[in-house]
């Protein structure tokens, strides 16, 4: 990954970060990483724990986020999130949901419920 996109992508998750804490949301991590993978932000919302990946784009629009995360990568945040819950048994008991907040120059886009488990 380039460093300029690297950056992009830091930049893109402190701005979703706080889009999430001013909507109420509390971060309890960021860049929490497994041998399956990665997820971008972890939040509590009441007592839903809520995965969040984040999407930075410059050329797309937000019609296309439905499309900025194939099965794969679902697979492999929902795996990550077995892992952190497995880590950290603090919040094993808490339902779970899985966002995606997408990032443009122009807006923030934040999808509730973006995939389960059972449909990745």
């Amino acid at each position: 990954m380039s460093q300029s996109r690297s950056a992009d992508g830091r930049s893109g998750e402190d701005r979703a970060a706080a889009f999430l804490e001013a909507a109420g949301m509390h971060i309890i991590a960021r860049n929490v990483r497994s041998p399956q993978g990665e997820i971008d932000i972890i939040a509590q919302d009441g007592a839903v724990l809520v995965f969040v990946e984040v999407k930075t784009w410059s050329t797309y629009s937000a019609e296309n986020l439905q499309y900025s995360i194939n099965k794969q990568k679902q697979y492999r945040i929902i795996e990550t999130a077995k892992y952190f819950l497995d880590v950290n048994r603090a919040y094993d008991t808490m339902a779970i949901r899985f966002d995606l907040v997408f990032i443009s120059p122009q807006s923030i886009t934040h999808l509730e419920s973006a995939f389960a488990e059972g449909l990745a």
